[in-house]
């Protein structure tokens, strides 16, 4: 008996092994690779180009990825291209975020069910005008370490993150059944100053003992031989960047220097530009990037759009470049597809260049997505900064003779209040000086509760103050972002140099690190009422008011349908700060300084089934005052404004930015 039950058995698991056996040779025959001989790619044997698009996962809500990714395959692309940024994932060491608007795996699963190939920027460093490059800022807990080198600190934590995120995305692998065809090991590291070869090879064993040996790896710099001698590497095929203006045939010319053979590829094709506050929105004019792409793709190469979405740096995730000028909250980027994922002229021209070289998606576009003018909400103020230390800091300050860093702290993003006394009467203006441009990156500055005004890195370096022998002197220092690019990236925040009173040197410092998040998420009822310290002395000064919080509640009707809808805050007579609606963390706002004036609201953290809840902290100066009776607004708009005039005048740039990639 053994042996028929065995021989029927083995009849009845024939199929299914066959059936292994064809999965296992259909799994075989996805390939995607480069053809040297012929100077392109080949996907399955077949002779293959992409036109992609750049989207960050990071920069746009979990709930609209799907529209923006069906969007873009209507435009004709057949692939999308993303960074994956270190910090937004592993925020403190040894701490994952990989679910909701983290669950990067699912995002790339997404594009692969609606057909679109993925190229994979990893980094680690990725700069992306992301906070430190996508760095996370607790590797400067080591003061030693030297980023983006074969530092063997700053080598054991790439080895721990990369052995986090490349096993997850294995499997994702064009030839394990995926999406991803080509993986980016670093970013342009050609133009960073460390130039550490050992660092790159480091680089590119472990992505090759993580991903494998059949994936194809590639390195992207600017369009220079300088630039692809230092940042390439045999066994990564190298890429270029250039956007409109370049020479093509040139810049194509120096990638066949590094790469004689191979497919030509433009890693990062500029679609428009960055912002910085206080500079005019950066635009490129749609012809312009048309007629550009149309040339690349006539030149037979292929191509990534950078940007298609540009999409928002919610909360505190924008960079900066050097002389220090911070990123503002919108990326738009004037990109294709707009911030809030509307279509623009931008989209349908480049569709248009994209149709006369390959079959374009047919079927109706997904439109834009409705606005709602939700009109002004009523914001009165709840505490001052100051008032709500035993809220914002629970554990209490930290003791120190001289100031401490933000990373001294444990703290990576947000605020730090410093507190001294004065240790001499200064009944007449007396000069508080930051030595070595020290404050990074801005400091509110009060004495026992009456604001004196700011200091600001690149900026204010001295500020004349007044008040007795033994006030209280506070200094909220804010972090507007770290630099993301250059040899500045080991961006301290905080007050990383001693202050000084009348060349005095202060000491004896409290130091408070603010939880603000966990202020507004979860401790709201501990606030209590609205607040009234300070309220004979907060105004004394006509141009500042303390750094407080404002809150305000809105409802949405439920009975229309289709609500809620995306809408725009805007903040008229507003100065400076930080915005969250239901607990979310919209950003930055700066309208002072610009040019972005609104910040865009996604509709999913809006809700139609309790009062939404709108908590401002203003840090310079609000449009109403304890003792006006008129209170202080916000108002929602159905149009967003990122462009308006700027007024704000900072100190001239030595040089600018190159077309042929990142160069300051």
């Amino acid at each position: 008996m053994p042996g028929v039950l065995g021989r029927i058995f083995s009849l009845l698991l024939a199929p299914l092994l066959l059936c292994s056996a064809s999965d296992l040779r259909n799994a075989s025959q996805k390939t995607f690779e480069i053809d040297y001989s012929r100077d392109r790619f080949l996907k399955d044997g077949q002779p293959f180009r992409y036109i992609s698009g750049s989207i960050h996962y990071s920069r746009v809500p979990r709930f609209y990825w799907k529209d923006r990714l069906l969007k873009m395959k209507m435009a004709g692309l057949n692939a999308i291209q993303t960074y994956v940024p270190w910090n937004f994932h592993e925020p403190q060491p040894g701490k994952y975020q990989f679910t909701e608007d983290h669950d990067v795996e699912y995002f790339i699963q997404l594009a692969h069910e609606l057909g679109l190939l993925v190229i994979l920027r990893p980094g680690p460093y990725i700069c992306a005008e992301w906070d430190m490059g996508g760095l996370p800022a607790w590797l400067l807990e080591k003061e030693s370490i030297v980023l983006r080198s074969s530092d063997p600190d700053y080598l054991a934590a790439v080895e721990k993150w990369l052995g986090v995120i490349l096993p997850k995305m294995k499997p994702l692998l064009y030839q394990n059944g995926g999406p991803i065809i080509t993986v980016q090991v670093e970013n342009e590291y050609g133009s960073y100053t460390t130039c550490d070869p050992n660092y790159m090879r480091f680089l590119l064993k472990r992505f090759r003992y993580y991903l494998g040996d059949d994936v194809v790896l590639f390195t992207t710099d600017g369009a220079q031989d300088y630039f692809l001698q230092r940042g390439g590497l045999q066994g990564l095929y190298a890429t270029v960047d250039f956007g409109t203006g370049a020479n093509i045939t040139a810049a194509f010319l120096t990638q066949r220097k590094s790469e004689p053979k191979g497919p030509l590829i433009n890693s990062e094709f500029y679609t428009g530009w960055l912002d910085h506050w206080g500079e005019p929105h950066s635009t490129v004019k749609a012809e312009d990037v048309a007629s550009t792409l149309y040339d690349i793709l006539a030149h037979g190469a292929n191509v990534n759009l950078y940007m298609f979405m540009g999409g928002t740096n919610f909360a505190y995730w924008n960079g900066a470049n050097t002389p220090y000028a911070a990123q503002p909250t919108s990326y738009d980027y004037d990109a294709p597809l707009s911030e809030a994922g509307d279509l623009t002229e931008k989209y349908f021209v480049l569709r248009k260049v994209i149709q006369k070289f390959k079959e374009v998606p047919e079927g109706p576009i997904p439109p834009s997505t409705p606005k709602f003018a939700y009109g002004k909400v009523a914001l009165k103020k709840l505490k001052t900064v100051e008032a709500a230390l035993d809220i914002l800091c629970p554990a209490g300050p930290v003791k120190s003779i001289y100031p401490l860093t933000f990373i001294q702290v444990k703290q990576y993003f947000g605020f730090v209040l410093y507190r001294t006394t004065l240790p001499q009467d200064c009944s007449s203006p007396t000069p508080l000086s930051s030595s070595r441009n020290g404050v990074h990156d801005r400091a509110y500055v009060s004495v026992d509760g009456v604001p004196q005004g700011i200091l600001e890195r690149n900026g204010v370096n001295t500020l004349n103050i007044m008040g007795k022998a033994g006030a209280t002197l506070d200094l909220l220092v804010e972090n507007m972002g770290r630099v993301n690019y250059g040899r500045f990236i080991n961006d301290s925040k905080g007050l990383i140099s001693n202050l000084t009173l009348n060349s005095s040197i202060l000491t004896g410092w409290a130091i408070f690190p603010l939880d603000t998040e966990d202020a507004v998420h979860s401790r709201l009822g501990d606030w209590g009422g609205l607040d009234g310290s300070f309220d004979g002395k907060a105004h004394s000064s006509s141009n500042y008011t303390l750094p407080a919080f404002y809150v305000g509640n809105f409802s949405i009707f439920s009975g229309i349908p289709d609500l809620p809808q995306d809408t725009f805050i805007q903040f008229p007579g507003w100065t400076k700060g930080q915005v969250w609606i239901n607990g979310f963390n919209l950003g930055r706002y700066w309208p002072a300084r610009g040019p972005q004036m609104t910040l865009f609201v996604p509709r999913h953290i809006l809700t139609t089934s309790a009062p939404n809840t709108v908590i401002v902290l203003e840090l310079e100066h609000a449009p109403c005052s304890d003792n006006d009776p008129k209170p202080c607004a916000v108002e929602f708009v159905d149009r967003p404004v990122i462009s308006a005039a700027v007024t704000y005048n900072r100190p001239s740039k030595p040089g600018s930015r190159s077309w042929l990639g990142h160069v300051w």
